[in-house]
């Protein structure tokens, strides 16, 4: 069967020429599943979309949806786990379920190409570019050598890097992030291909360089008339790439239609909530705050009956959004926009999730961070391995000065490399300054690392840190690590003291007090970022240096977890420096904005100032790099040339003169020989640069609202906050939090009512397991089992059993309280007994007890020097 001929029920089944009106791409009703050893995991269901000649589709959703399935499912990519069950991808017509693997190979990287996210995971680290993008034209086509290089050279230009030649005999380390993705993106179009699937392709980049990466994906499919199917949880860079797009949830599409469409008339609860979740002009964190999604996406083996989103859906309805599985359903007066929602032509789309509220504005204190002149610079030996050489200097900080003040949430921003996370290390004595001076209350802390501060200056000045993944201790329960923190900062005078304080940081993160023996394992993203936060705020901080806290989060846990910043801010007045590449929740949380930009303050000024003409020239661009999600918005088109200078070898003069559209409107050479000085545009508005004001007031908004004619706001996209609705997880959550607090007020002020309680139920649990045989329910160990290790009565010094390997403290405990205090305990336990512990501990641990009995003999013989 030809490539370029498609079946039709209209031929019954006889090949059809292919048309320009023939999908690039064609799925329906796909099904893919991964096999596991717990059995079968369900990752897109019932998912169906195409794609037409020069279309490009865009698919958004939360981590875990299913989005980057879709994608390896039609690459035939997902290794040896996962299976398509059901469903069919057609390209260009024919089925490439029927294909042979020759078939596909040549299919995969000629007509069908992929960027990932990671650029480096599709660049071989021990290969010169060149060679690399000379192999697929040469493996998929035939050519020569020399015919490979010279097609390789050509579309390194159509990507726009500068020194094609010298890239080709480049490695990848040897170039910046953006330059690697923009290879990448050549290596793709190197064969021709007539569809492009992206897979966040911009999401570790800067926000400046995204913009160009953006715009030059937007050219190259104008210019080959590819299709592009692009995957993103960003729905401002959706708008800004698609023609259509598909929201995806839990492995569903739950709409679908034209993204002009979906943006301004959604009809799906899940795309408003993604919509509620992120900062669009409009948004206000006093009168009108971010609305987080509530509950979280649920595992693919609990998915509910029937809506995937009713648990989280304020507008569920009992027996009819669970009563069965719901199909996708054509939107009425709308082209091709699909719902899968049975309520969408009733549903109050004004209404609003419980627990929303509007808040007072917080009035700025006084100051009580001082920064002046503070300069950071670093010694680099030319041969830094062995030695010797010249010495150069990375001049990573210069002359930086400004001010916060209590209460007030201070916005760093700029490009990576601009210096941002030098200046959190001084302030965090990480590191020393150079030059000036960094005054915390009355105290300056420039000169003073880290290691010499002590508890109380430490307490004093915090971070939150970008990746929650890598703050927490694995090892370690999280009200452990909470604990420990409050001890290295002196706090309490005893153990219950500390525990009661590290549970008042669980109620103020607002995450449940039985998260105090979860292991971070056990812990979404979202939860584990707001432990981070408790823990920055476990000594009650004056400032806190939040480092891109919510990037690598989802949108919704993004709107939480910023949400809970505010509240925490307002009730504690501390002092937030907030940095971020990201200028849209930058708008909506900061009071004050400094940028910066190689190492310089370019600009700083209250938020409305900053986003507010005139600008200065970088500001302008950054503001132009904002992907926003409104239809209404239009923007001016900047798109800054080249990459960051190298804080290693500085242009002279202005720091921003090599990428500036303004420099020639500056008389003479200044801005190449002068660093300028700052000029006030009003009061604590401050810019570096040395265009006059005639240009600087000259500057147009960046961003401006286009009025539709005849336009009348869709329900959907209004925020009542009187019209409350309460999700099935909030009604959950409310109905535990009542039971706790009635639990609490029955056993009465004392303690010892609660005790005689606790040993009344352990009682009558111990008796009905003695009934059923000496098991509890669940099959959990009875403690009268008459197969339960021997215990004793504390020894003056117990043995360290955490020396036992699989042992920790929380496993320790446990035994403790089984009455298990010496290695010679463990050591006298036989198959019962081992069995016995097995079965109480309910989980495995990494070494078995036959392990453990090993281990205890043999340091019970090395105690009493046997």
């Amino acid at each position: 069967m030809s490539a370029n001929t498609e079946i039709t029920p209209a031929t019954g089944g006889v090949p059809a020429p292919a048309t320009d009106q023939t999908p690039i791409l064609e799925i329906e009703n796909l099904h893919i599943s991964f096999y596991t050893r717990a059995g079968e995991i369900p990752a897109v269901m019932d998912y169906s979309c195409k794609v037409m000649p020069g279309e490009a589709l865009g698919i958004v959703g939360e981590s875990g949806c299913g989005k980057s399935t879709v994608a390896l499912g039609i690459m035939r990519d997902m290794g040896n786990r996962g299976h398509i069950k059901s469903g069919t991808i057609r390209f260009k017509g024919r089925d490439m379920g029927e294909m042979s693997d020759a078939e596909l190979r040549d299919l995969r990287g000629s007509k069908i190409a992929m960027i990932y996210q990671e650029p480096m995971a599709s660049l071989n680290p021990a290969m010169k570019i060149g060679q690399q993008l000379m192999e697929v034209p040469i493996v998929h086509e035939g050519v020569s050598k020399q015919q490979a290089y010279d097609r390789s050279i050509e579309m390194l230009e159509a990507v726009r890097l500068p020194d094609p030649k010298r890239v080709m005999s480049s490695y990848p380390h040897q170039i910046s992030g953006g330059q690697q993705q923009r290879v990448v993106i050549a290596m793709a179009l190197l064969s021709n291909p007539e569809l492009l699937l992206l897979d966040e392709p911009t999401t570790a980049l800067d926000v400046t360089v995204e913009a160009g990466i953006v715009e030059l994906v937007k050219d190259l499919g104008k210019k080959y008339g590819m299709s592009m199917l692009f995957i993103s949880h960003n729905l401002g860079l959706i708008l800004e790439t698609c023609d259509r797009i598909s929201v995806m949830y839990s492995g569903e599409a739950v709409e679908t239609g034209d993204v002009a469409d979906v943006f301004d008339r959604m009809r799906h609860p899940y795309t408003q909530g993604l919509f509620r979740s992120i900062p669009l002009p409009g948004a206000d964190k006093n009168s009108r705050p971010l609305i987080a999604i509530p509950g979280q996406l649920p595992l693919p083996h609990e998915r509910p009956h029937g809506c995937n989103f009713g648990p989280r859906c304020h507008h569920f309805v009992e027996g009819e959004c669970d009563a069965g599985p719901i199909s996708m359903i054509p939107v009425k007066g709308h082209h091709d926009h699909n719902s899968r929602c049975v309520r969408f032509d009733e549903i109050d789309w004004k209404a609003m999730p419980d627990g929303i509220a509007q808040n007072d504005p917080v009035e700025p204190g006084a100051p009580v961070l001082q920064i002046d002149n503070l300069k950071k610079y670093y010694d680099v030996a030319a041969n830094a391995i062995f030695g010797g050489g010249e010495t150069r200097t990375v001049k990573a900080n210069e002359t930086i000065s400004f001010t916060a003040r209590e209460a007030e949430t201070v916005a760093i921003v700029g490009e990576s490399g601009c210096g941002k996370s030098t200046l959190a290390k001084v302030l965090l004595g990480l590191e020393t300054a150079t030059e000036g001076t960094v005054t915390l209350g009355n105290r300056e802390i420039q000169g003073i690392e880290v290691e010499n501060r002590g508890a109380d200056l430490v307490s004093s000045i915090q971070m939150v840190f970008q990746n929650p993944f890598d703050t927490l201790n694995p090892s370690h329960s999280v009200g452990s690590q909470i604990i420990r923190t409050l001890e290295k900062f002196n706090f309490g005078n005893s153990t219950e003291e500390r525990r009661e304080r590290m549970l008042e940081l669980l109620d103020l993160v607002k995450l449940p007090r039985a998260f105090e023996t979860r292991m971070p394992r056990q812990l979404s993203g979202g939860q584990k970022q707001r432990i981070g936060v408790a823990r920055a705020f476990a000594g009650g901080p004056k400032v806190v240096v939040a480092d891109e806290p919510v990037s690598a989060l989802d949108v919704s846990v993004q709107a939480a977890v910023t949400e809970l910043l505010m509240d925490i801010q307002r009730e504690s007045r501390t002092t937030m420096l907030f940095i971020s590449h990201d200028l849209s929740v930058v708008r909506y949380i900061a009071d004050r904005v400094v940028v910066m930009y190689l190492g310089h303050i370019v600009e700083q000024g209250t938020t409305d100032q900053i986003f507010s003409p005139p600008y200065h020239p970088y500001t302008e661009a950054l503001l132009s790099a904002i992907p926003i999600a409104d239809t209404s918005v239009q923007k001016k088109h900047i798109v800054l040339d080249g990459d960051i200078p190298s804080a290693l070898n500085p242009p002279p003069g202005c720091p921003f003169q090599t990428r500036c559209r303004w420099k020639e409107r500056v008389s003479g050479n200044k801005c190449e020989t002068e660093v300028p000085g700052y000029v006030e545009w009003g009061e604590g508005h401050f810019m570096k640069c040395h265009l006059s004001r005639d240009e600087l007031e000259s500057m147009e908004p960046v961003i401006s609202f286009e009025a539709k004619e005849d336009s009348v706001e869709d329900a959907s996209k209004i925020v009542d906050l009187d019209a409350v609705k309460k999700a099935p997880v909030q009604k959950k959550a409310d109905a535990r939090r009542d039971k706790a607090v009635a639990a609490v007020a029955d056993t009465g002020d004392t303690g010892s009512a609660k005790t005689k309680a606790t040993k009344k139920t352990k009682r009558a649990k111990a008796e009905a397991a003695k009934s059923r045989g000496g098991k509890s329910r669940g099959g959990k160990s009875s403690l009268d089992d008459p197969d339960r290790p021997s215990s004793m009565e504390r020894p003056d010094v117990p043995d360290d059993l955490k020396q036992i390997s699989g042992v920790g403290p929380k496993l320790e405990g446990t035994l403790n309280g089984l009455g298990i205090y010496t290695f010679e305990q463990v050591a006298a336990w036989k198959k019962p007994q081992r069995d016995w512990v097995d079965s109480y501990l309910s989980f495995k641990g990494r070494i078995d007890r036959d392990g453990w009995v090993k281990q205890a003999k043999a340091l019970a013989r090395k105690k009493t020097g046997g």
